[in-house]
C-alpha cells in the first residue's frame, strides 16, 4: 500500500514538472513566431505567461521555500559565479561590496521604518518584509544588458551586488524571523556574530570545496565527469554550509568564483570548460524558465487587492530607500577609490534593483505559527510583481534615454568579418600546402585567386570599420590577448597533469591572468 501511494506521489510530481517545462518551453518559442515579443525580455514574458495562468485559476505547482531555496537557487548562483571575472571583481569590490553590505542593512531599516510609520504594520513583522525584500535578483535585466551590449562593468556591478546581498539577506532573516516569536533579542554584539559565523562557514566551505576540485581536476581530463564535479559542487556546498550553520549562499558563489576563476583555467582544457560552461547557460535557462513562470502563477489577486495599500507604501519606500542607498555608496566608493560610477550608471543600478525568487521564498519561509504570515506573503509578492513588471519593462527605455546602450550589433559584425579573414586565411594556407596529385594545377590557382580576392575585400572592410570606429580594434586585441592567456594557462596544466609541476602553480597561474601581466 505504502509503495502503491509512494508511486502515485512520484507519477504526479512528474506530471506537474512536465507540465510547467512544456509551458516555460512553449514560451520560449512565442518569440519566434510572433516577433513583437522580442522586445519583452524572455524571463518576463514568463511572468506574465504565469499571471495569465493565475487569472484562469490554473495552478501548475505550489512553490515552497524548500524548492526555490535548494533545488532552484544553488544552480542559478553557481552560473552567475562561474561566469563574473576574478579581474572584473576585484576592480569594483569595493562598490559591490557597499551595495550587497550597508544596501542591505540601509533597504531593512528605511522600509521596515516606513511600514512602521505610514502602514501601521509592528516593527518585527515590517523588518521581516524589509529583509525579504532586501535581495536584488536583476537576472532578466544583466541578460537584457548583455542582449543590447550595455558596459559590461555595469553588468558586473549589478551581479556581484546580487550575489552578495543574496547572502546578507538570508543572514538578515535568518535573525529577524526569530524576533517576533521572542527566541532572540536585537541586539548589536549577537547580529554581529552571527554575521561572521555564517558568512565565516561560508567562505570556508565554499574555499574548501572550490579549491579541491580545482586541484582533482588538475590529474584527468573527463569532461563529463568534471561537468558532474561542479553540479555535486555547487549542491553540496549549499548543503553542508547549511548542515555546519553557515550560509549556503555566500558558499556556493564561493564555490563558483574558484571554479570559474581558477580551477577551469588550471584543471580543464579547453574544450571542457566550453562544455561545462555550455551546461550551465543551459541549466540557468531551463531553472529560470520555471522560476518566473511559477512566480506569476502563484499570483493570489484577492490577496493583492486586500493588501493593496500597504503594497503602494513599500513599493514607494523601497524605491526612494534604494534611491538613497545607491547614491550615497556610490558617491563614497568614488570618493575613495576614485573609480567613476556615472550618475547614469548609478540610475540603472537603482531603477534595476528588482525583486525575485530569493524574496518569494524568504516570505514563504515565515513560520505558519506567525498570524501575519499570509500578510507577508501578500505583500511580497505584490511588490516582486511590480518590480518585475513595471522596472523590469522600463529599463530598456531608461538606457536608451540614458545614452548607455552599447554596439552590440556593430562589434558581432565587425568580429564576423574578422572570424571570416582569419577561417579563409588558413583555408589559404592549406590549399598551398596540400597539392594532392591528380588535381589540375589550374584549379589550385583558380581557387586560390578566388580565396585571395575575398580575403582583400574582407580586410578592406575591416580596416574601414577599425578607420570610423576605432575603438573596435582594443576588441580584437582584448580577445587576442584572452586567447594568448588561455593557451598559456593551458600549457601549465598540461605539466601539472604530466607531472612535472607540482600545485605551486597556482600562484603563478593567478600573476600571468592578471591584466598587463603574462603574455
Amino acid at each position: 500500500m505504502e509503495s502503491a501511494i509512494g508511486e502515485e506521489i512520484i507519477a504526479n510530481n512528474l506530471k506537474q514538472f512536465l507540465l510547467v517545462l512544456s509551458v516555460s518551453l512553449g514560451v520560449a518559442t512565442l518569440p519566434q513566431v510572433f516577433g513583437w515579443f522580442r522586445q519583452i525580455p524572455y524571463t518576463l514574458l514568463l511572468v506574465v505567461v504565469g499571471l495569465g495562468l493565475a487569472i484562469a485559476d490554473v495552478r501548475l505547482v505550489t512553490l515552497s521555500p524548500g524548492l526555490i531555496l535548494l533545488i532552484f537557487l544553488p544552480p542559478l548562483l553557481f552560473e552567475a559565479a562561474w561566469n563574473l571575472h576574478w579581474s572584473e571583481l576585484k576592480r569594483d569590490w569595493l562598490p559591490i561590496l557597499l551595495y550587497a553590505v550597508f544596501g542591505v542593512l540601509i533597504s531593512i531599516i528605511g522600509v521596515a521604518i516606513a511600514l512602521d510609520q505610514f502602514a501601521n504594520i509592528s516593527l518585527p513583522i515590517a523588518l521581516l518584509i524589509a529583509a525579504s525584500l532586501s535581495a536584488t535578483d536583476p537576472v532578466s535585466v544583466t541578460a537584457l544588458f548583455r542582449e543590447l551590449g550595455v558596459d559590461s562593468r555595469l553588468v558586473t556591478l549589478m551581479e556581484g551586488e546580487s550575489l552578495f546581498n543574496d547572502g546578507m539577506a538570508v543572514v538578515a532573516f535568518g535573525f529577524l524571523v526569530a524576533l517576533p516569536l521572542g527566541t532572540v533579542q536585537l541586539g548589536l554584539q549577537p547580529v554581529l556574530v552571527e554575521l561572521f559565523t555564517v558568512v565565516g562557514i561560508g567562505l570556508g566551505v565554499g574555499c574548501l570545496i572550490g579549491f579541491s576540485i580545482s586541484y582533482l581536476t588538475q590529474r584527468f581530463d573527463l569532461p563529463m565527469v568534471e561537468q558532474s564535479l561542479t553540479l555535486v559542487s555547487a549542491y553540496g556546498t549549499y548543503l553542508i554550509s547549511e548542515d555546519l550553520g553557515g550560509s549556503g549562499v555566500i558558499g556556493v558563489v564561493t564555490t563558483g568564483l574558484i571554479l570559474g576563476n581558477f580551477g577551469s583555467r588550471i584543471g580543464m582544457n579547453p574544450r571542457t570548460r566550453i562544455i561545462v560552461s555550455q551546461f550551465w547557460e543551459f541549466l540557468a535557462f531551463f531553472v529560470n524558465s520555471i522560476v518566473f513562470l511559477l512566480i506569476g502563477d502563484q499570483i493570489r489577486f484577492a490577496n493583492l487587492r486586500d493588501n493593496l495599500q500597504i503594497i503602494i507604501i513599500t513599493v514607494i519606500a523601497m524605491i526612494l530607500i534604494r534611491a538613497v542607498a545607491i547614491f550615497i555608496l556610490s558617491r563614497i566608493s568614488i570618493s575613495l577609490t576614485k573609480s567613476e560610477i556615472s550618475l547614469p550608471e548609478q540610475t540603472i543600478l537603482w531603477w534595476g534593483g528588482l525583486r525575485g525568487s530569493v524574496a518569494i521564498a524568504l516570505a514563504l519561509s515565515v513560520p505558519d505559527i506567525l498570524p501575519e504570515r499570509e500578510e507577508i506573503i501578500a505583500i511580497v509578492f505584490g511588490v516582486v510583481l511590480f518590480t518585475l513588471l513595471v522596472q523590469g519593462l522600463t529599463i530598456k527605455p531608461l538606457l536608451e534615454k540614458l545614452n548607455l546602450l552599447g554596439d552590440t550589433k556593430l562589434r558581432e559584425s565587425y568580429l564576423e568579418l574578422v572570424a571570416r579573414d582569419v577561417a579563409l586565411s588558413r583555408v589559404l594556407q592549406y590549399l598551398q600546402a596540400d597539392q594532392r596529385p591528380g588535381i589540375d594545377q589550374e584549379f589550385y590557382r583558380y581557387q586560390e585567386t578566388l580565396i585571395k580576392g575575398e580575403i582583400t575585400e574582407l580586410q578592406i572592410k575591416i580596416e574601414k570599420l577599425q578607420t570610423e570606429y576605432p575603438n573596435l580594434q582594443n576588441t580584437t586585441m582584448e580577445l587576442f590577448r584572452e586567447e594568448l592567456l588561455a593557451i598559456e594557462a593551458d600549457t601549465y596544466a598540461e605539466f601539472v597533469r604530466a607531472g612535472r609541476l607540482n600545485k605551486e602553480l597556482a600562484p603563478m597561474l593567478q600573476q600571468v591572468l592578471q591584466p598587463g601581466n603574462g603574455l
